[in-house]
């Protein structure tokens, strides 16, 4: 793994932010490169991941039916969208951050989002709202509830990994 220390943070200007980059190949889906940046003054954290080989769009939808499917490797780059049907669509945009994870992994980002909206809301039928979708993920997590990803990339650089994932064009 490369890493060059002390660099300008975009966001605060101070010389404090680590860079790094690490050549991974995930198998099924090639050779990529992690990227990411972290700011020890402000804690700006900003991570991508790039092919290493261009790809066309795609999508990918997984049925999430059991705890082993927790386990399935996720790929998705800054440019996809995530969709969990009934429960939360994150769009892809600047601030949209690229990782290497699991099913869990999404699934507990998701709940985070869910999380901190939840505590900053006011009005009570919206709070209601994101328990409920809380709730549903917690029994996804413990594999009680079917639930469905969907990742779209238009880069093609973004992937669910297994037999049990359907790839389309995008």
């Amino acid at each position: 793994m490369a890493e060059i220390k002390n660099q300008d943070c975009p966001f605060c200007g101070e010389k404090k932010c680590s860079l790094r980059e690490e050549e991974l190949d995930i198998p099924f889906f090639g050779r990529v490169f992690v990227l990411s940046m972290e700011c020890d003054a402000c804690g700006a954290r900003k991570s991508d991941v790039e092919p290493a080989e261009r790809k066309e769009p795609c999508k990918f939808t997984l049925e999430v039916e059991s705890e082993e499917d927790l386990n399935i490797k996720v790929v998705k780059s800054g440019e996809a969208t995530l969709k969990i049907p009934h429960v939360i669509t994150i769009e892809s945009g600047p601030a949209s951050d690229g990782y290497v994870t699991n099913v869990e992994g999404v699934l507990e980002r998701v709940k985070a989002i869910i999380q901190s909206s939840l505590d900053s809301e006011e009005d009570d039928g919206a709070k209601d709202k994101a328990r409920n979708l809380i709730k549903k993920l917690n029994k996804a997590l413990v594999g009680r509830e079917k639930i469905k990803i969907i990742l779209e990339d238009p880069s093609g650089n973004s992937a669910i990994i297994s037999d049990k994932a359907q790839k389309s064009k995008l």
